[in-house]
C-alpha cells in the first residue's frame, strides 16, 4: 500500500464459527479475559456458520488471543469513516462512493462517546476510497485513533 495509508486503516477481526448458541459467549469472554474492548461489531450468518466481524482497540493481540484459543480468525482492512451523528451523513458517504466508482462490500456503525458516527467499510479499492474521501475532507479514522476511542 501506498505511503501513508497504513495509518488510514483500521485492521477488523473476522472470524469463522459455528452457529450454535454460546459460541458468542465464548469469543466474548476470551476477549474479555485478555483485557481486549470491541468497539463494534456484525454477524453474518450463513446456515450452519457464521462470520463474526469486529473492530477491536489492540487487533493484533485478539487476532493471537482468539488463533490461540482455537478458532478460524483472520484480518481484514477496512475504512473508519468519521460522520457527524445527523440525517444525510450517510448519503454524503455514499455519495462520494458512488461518484468514485467504488463498490461497498459491507459496512456497519456505532456512535463514539463524544457523539460522533463511526462507519466502518470494506471497500473494492482501499487506496482509491482512501484518496476520495480525503479530497472531499471526509475524516478517517486508523487503529491509533480507534484505541482512544
Amino acid at each position: 500500500m501506498g505511503s501513508g495509508i497504513e495509518d488510514k486503516i483500521i485492521k477488523q477481526i473476522s472470524l469463522f464459527a459455528e452457529n450454535k448458541p454460546g459460541r458468542l459467549a465464548n469469543v466474548a469472554n476470551k476477549l474479555k479475559s485478555a483485557g481486549i474492548n470491541i468497539r463494534a461489531f456484525t454477524i453474518a450468518e450463513s446456515g450452519d456458520f457464521g462470520i463474526i466481524r469486529m473492530v477491536v482497540d489492540k487487533s493484533d493481540y485478539a487476532h493471537s488471543v482468539l488463533h490461540d484459543a482455537g478458532f478460524t480468525v483472520s484480518e481484514t482492512s477496512v475504512l473508519g469513516i468519521e460522520m457527524e451523528d445527523v440525517p444525510g451523513s450517510m448519503s454524503r458517504i455514499a455519495e462520494v462512493f458512488e461518484k468514485a466508482k467504488i463498490n461497498l462490500d459491507y459496512a456497519y456503525a456505532f456512535v463514539t462517546r463524544d457523539q460522533k458516527a463511526l462507519l466502518i467499510v470494506r471497500v473494492n479499492e482501499i487506496e482509491k476510497a482512501v484518496k476520495t474521501l480525503e479530497e472531499d475532507n471526509i475524516k478517517l479514522i486508523g487503529m491509533k485513533e480507534l484505541e482512544k476511542i
